[in-house]
């Protein structure tokens, strides 16, 4: 899984791109339940004043709420509040004053002139408890509940006049239910006090209330606007990523296929292939694209979350650590059950690929042996296991989500209901519970996109795990570091020296100690019963093998000592069933030499008997042949075939048994035509006919991989018995003799 990561590289700025923008989104959507409480118990519950330092108060209250503060608290107090007397402003300053506080026409009025932050910290500290205390005092004074001080007669002229030492008491006393409440609450407590100081200023509080309201409202959508314009550039940045990664993978998994010799195609299946190639790259796309999306967002979004919690209320912190342990529990259980199904999900898909694949390819073999039920139970077997499958492993992770969301509500169950005991108790204010359930949705979101995550993981780390079996199969057929290059002097020279191979893992050799040269301007063609190893042989000069034994040499150098490429441009090849490519007529014949002429492409298809049924359709050259050749027929197919090769103009012509497809006519007219063509290039023919080798200048004759003749067919009838079997069960006597 962790190889597939490398191909993110050329993709890293996309990636730093795509985690900055998460930072912000996760940092905008982590503050908008902070502005919602803010609205809620700010602009709601205490009409848009903020803290307990009120931005005005009259001169007659201030002296009340400093009556309670040492010294070093009075001058910190009026270091930040500025006298407003009618008798010290301007007319103009007064008048403006007044528009505002309209109780400046009665007595002075002190108002706020600093903004610092940890200026108004300190201060809200000091004024909310004062202003709890000249609450608390006055509210005992009416009731008379302070001894020896009637219900009717002035407090504070009475304290002004009190001992220190008196009123440091009755202070005392006071503090005893202060300090019962927290620091919010403290403060919502005296905004009552202050919200009656301000009506007495003559401040509109609907007004006041209405602004910081609609502020904060334009913040949060501010703050949205910002997270979405993030969250869109992550998907766009994501999906590009994801799509450049799979382009990346698709494009180096054919590559290597390309390069596979037989070997290696005998470990992987077509199907399979096709599937690693498709099916599997895609399940990777879709996992980087929740990946990038997701992996970075989830854990700031839950530490932030987390962090946010523990700033809001650390009493009910316990409510998230369960449900955390209840949701990683339960992915765990997921997880364990869906691994193993979703790798033999994979396994299937190539089977069901495999058994679609053989049932098109072999469509007219299957209707002539009436084996159609047989195939289509064959068929309905895979497909009905992988529906199973399919249905076990949706049925599980359709679980996921009910589940998560019965997490989640009940958890916000339990933040309201303790939530509640502590609003009633006076320990929490409305808005943090509302800010609480919030941050908890957004911790428990982020495990649950993780959790999300984990129901593609599965599947996709499987896929990685077949991709990466293709790019890291050591190919058995590569070049070497130190390549040399074809002699010109010895130009179509082909020459076997005790050459043997065998197959991987096989225990027998398939050819055997085989040794023979083919010379430029010569025919050397090779026959033998159907498995002695003819194909295998010529097989091993384009290197689509190595050999076990023994050396081949092309222009007098041994062919794994030169570039497959350098090797195969001097190779014309016709395999032994005919291969064209969707596309035209032209563009199969100039498959091998693009820049060919129109004459060098009219007089090859002119040697390989195509020209004539070239011309006769209406669109000639330009003729749209499908896939795999399907709307020719098989003759069809390989004078096409050895059209291409003839375009190439080599100096080394295979072909396959390349004219078995051709009627005796056709075959004749094709190599009389063919002789002078080549007659500066090396032919090497593999045949099962004595009609098309029998003028060649060296007949090789194989049985069971073994050399068992070399030489001319006159030779050979004379003294080998195998190509004497081979040309009676072909010709009699007497058009033996006759030829």
């Amino acid at each position: 899984m962790f190889k597939i990561f490398k191909y993110l590289k050329p993709f890293i700025v996309s990636i730093i791109a795509v985690v900055v923008l998460l930072v912000v989104q996760a940092v905008c959507d982590l503050s908008l339940p902070d502005y919602t409480s803010n609205i809620v118990n700010v602009g709601i519950q205490q009409s848009g004043i903020e803290n307990a330092v009120p931005s005005v108060i009259r001169e007659s209250e201030l002296n009340k709420v400093i009556l309670f503060m040492d010294d070093s608290e009075k001058e910190n107090v009026k270091e930040s509040y500025t006298l407003l007397d009618k008798n010290e402003l301007s007319k103009e300053e007064y008048d403006k004053k007044v528009k505002q506080y309209p109780a400046l026409k009665k007595e002075p009025i002190y108002e706020l002139n600093t903004e610092e932050k940890e200026v108004i910290d300190e201060l809200n500290d000091i004024m909310s408890k004062s202003i709890m205390r000249v609450s608390g005092i006055e509210i005992a004074s009416e009731k008379g509940a302070i001894p020896n001080i009637p219900a009717n007669m002035d407090i504070w002229k009475v304290l002004e006049q009190m001992p220190n030492d008196q009123v440091s008491q009755m202070t005392k006393e006071i503090d005893k239910s202060i300090d019962a409440l927290d620091e919010n609450m403290l403060t919502q407590a005296s905004i009552h006090s202050i919200k009656n100081e301000y009506e007495k200023i003559g401040i509109d509080l609907e007004k006041l209330q209405t602004n910081y309201i609609f502020k904060s409202g334009g913040v949060m959508l501010l703050i949205a606007l910002v997270s979405m314009a993030a969250t869109v550039t992550v998907g766009y940045l994501a999906a590009r990523l994801a799509a450049g990664m799979g382009k990346n993978l698709r494009k180096d998994v054919f590559r290597k296929v390309v390069g596979f010799s037989n070997s290696e195609f005998d470990k992987f299946s077509t199907a399979s292939l096709i599937t690693r190639s498709t099916n599997d790259i895609q399940q990777i796309q879709t996992l980087m694209v929740m990946l990038v999306r997701m992996v970075f967002y989830a854990p700031i979004l839950g530490i932030g979350g987390v962090i946010k919690v523990l700033d809001t209320d650390t009493s009910m912190a316990w409510i998230i650590g369960v449900a955390v342990v209840a949701i990683l529990s339960f992915v765990s259980i997921l997880f364990g059950l869906a691994i193993p199904r979703f790798k033999l999900v994979q396994k299937l898909v190539d089977k069901l690929n495999l058994v679609t694949r053989e049932s098109l390819t072999g469509m007219l073999v299957i209707r002539a042996f009436s084996t159609q039920k047989t195939e289509e139970k064959r068929f309905d077997d895979t497909n009905e296991l992988l529906r199973k499958t399919n249905t076990f492993v949706n049925r599980i992770m359709s679980m996921m989500m009910p589940v998560m969301m019965l997490i989640m509500n009940i958890i916000t169950i339990i933040i309201v209901w303790v939530g509640a005991h502590n609003v009633d108790a006076g320990s929490m204010q409305v808005g943090d519970m509302m800010a609480f359930i919030q941050y908890a949705m957004q911790i428990i979101m982020s495990f649950l996109m993780i959790s999300m995550l984990s129901v593609i993981l599965p599947r996709a780390s499987v896929s990685a795990t077949r991709i990466s079996e293709v790019l890291s199969t050591d190919l058995s057929i590569k070049d070497t570091n130190n390549n040399k290059h074809l002699d010109k002097s010895k130009d179509g020279y082909v020459e076997f020296k005790n050459v043997s191979f065998k197959y991987e893992d096989a225990e027998d050799n398939v050819i055997s100690n085989i040794n023979f040269t083919a010379k430029p301007g010569e025919t050397t063609a090779f026959i033998g019963s159907t498995g002695s190893g003819k194909s295998t042989l010529i097989n091993l000069i384009p290197r689509f093998f190595d050999t076990t034994e023994g050396e081949i040499l092309v222009n007098g150098v041994n062919i794994k000592e030169i570039s497959q490429h350098e090797l195969r441009e001097k190779i014309g090849y016709v395999p032994q069933k005919g291969i064209l490519f969707s596309g035209t007529v032209d563009s199969n014949i100039k498959y091998g030499a693009p820049n060919a002429t129109v004459e060098e492409v009219k007089k090859a298809c002119k040697i390989a008997q195509a020209l004539e049924f070239i011309e006769e359709k209406p669109e000639k050259f330009e003729t749209e042949i499908a896939q795999g050749g399907t709307n020719v027929s098989g003759g069809q197919k390989q004078r096409l075939s050895i059209a291409r090769a003839l375009v190439k103009n080599p100096k080394v012509f295979i072909f396959d048994d390349s004219f078995s497809a051709l009627d005796l006519k056709t075959d004749a007219k094709l190599r009389k035509e063919l002789k002078p063509e080549t007659k500066d290039a090396t032919v090497l023919i593999v045949a099962q006919r004595i009609s098309t080798i029998m003028n060649a200048e060296q007949i090789i004759v194989l049985d069971e991989g073994k050399m068992v003749g070399i030489g001319t067919h006159d030779e050979l009838l004379e003294n080998c018995e195998v190509y004497n079997q081979i040309a009676l069960s072909q010709l009699s006597k007497e058009e033996l003799a006759h030829e």
